[in-house]
């Protein structure tokens, strides 16, 4: 029997995501513009930016310059990325224009997170430590933890699922000793290993092992499977994904030789609406934003909404 839920909070990653990956210079005010636009579809939640070293990503060599540019709506958060305590200085001084979510970053590959931020676990946990405090004595509460290469990883191989209840247990551990509750863990399928089997298997695990833990997804659709990944989520009775307009996106530290979007955020609204699953999220209007950023990148992207175009369109004509 289904668990589904009756509504599901999408996190749209695209312009931050998509963003990092692109091999071209993307103006300041493209960006801007592409946000500004999903901004008006009914999403409530965009990752607009990384606060990363321009050296190694230099697509957000610009950030505190898109921060600055875009206009909040209200209603929308919008939310960055860091990886260390630079970049949370950086992102801090935005408080105001910002909300800060994944706040403790784990990986469930030591390998993948030496090649991504130059650290083994050991020297990862310290510094979730050192960016825990910073939030605290910031005023925010870090109440949610993100696991990179949650199902497997290029250069690790298959990841356990008692590997990975391991590394969410190494989150709940620095949020005690910082006196926190963890609500909340996004399971980041980061090179694309995860099958709709293992995904109901970490699921199940999760809920057996922490019941009230809301869960999040986040799929790249690499291998084809993120959307059949995303059902199989949906199934299990999971409320919260991750997803980038257009089928944007893809992690430059991953080793992958094609293109390793995320989960096409229109595409999921569409799964969402024929399953009856309600997003608060105008299709239409995404589709329109996923036209923009094509023409932003300067590309074809994968999406396939926003060229077969909904049901919905076929139902309401005349037969």
């Amino acid at each position: 029997m289904s668990d589904r839920p009756n509504t599901v909070e999408i996190c749209e990653k695209g312009p931050r995501e998509g963003i990092q990956i692109e091999p071209g210079p993307i103006p300041t005010d493209r960006k801007i513009a592409l946000i500004d636009a999903l901004s008006g579809t009914g999403l409530k939640q965009i990752q607009i930016v990384s606060f990363v070293d321009p050296r190694r990503v230099p697509a957000w060599a610009d950030a505190d310059a898109v921060v600055a540019g875009f206009k909040p709506r209200a209603g929308v958060r919008y939310s960055p990325l860091w990886l260390n305590e630079k970049g949370l200085e950086r992102a801090l001084r935005y408080k105001d224009r910002l909300t800060f979510r994944d706040a403790i970053l784990m990986s469930a590959s030591e390998p993948f997170l030496v090649r991504n931020q130059n650290s083994d676990a050991a020297g990862n946990a310290r510094r979730q430590h050192n960016l825990v405090a910073l939030l605290k004595a910031s005023g925010i509460p870090a109440e949610s933890a993100l696991v990179q290469a949650a199902f497997g990883c290029n250069f690790a191989g298959d990841i356990p699922t008692g590997a990975l209840i391991a590394t969410i247990e190494q989150a709940f551990d620095i949020a005690n000793e910082h006196g926190i509750e963890l609500k909340r863990v996004s399971l980041n399928d980061t090179m694309a290993w995860a099958t709709p089997d293992t995904v109901k298997a970490a699921v199940g695990a999760i809920r057996e092992r922490w019941p009230a833990l809301r869960i999040n997804l986040h799929f790249h659709d690499t291998r084809g499977l993120g959307i059949a990944n995303a059902y199989a989520g949906l199934e299990m009775g999971v409320d919260s994904f991750d997803s980038s307009v257009a089928g944007l996106g893809g992690c430059p530290f991953a080793g992958h030789k094609g293109a390793a979007g995320n989960v096409c955020t229109e595409d999921l609204v569409f799964l969402c609406e024929e399953l009856g699953i309600q997003t608060g999220i105008d299709l239409e209007k995404l589709i329109e934003a996923a036209r923009l950023a094509e023409q932003v990148v300067g590309h074809p992207l994968p999406g396939s909404i926003m060229r077969g175009g909904p049901l919905k369109r076929l139902r309401q004509q005349p037969h």
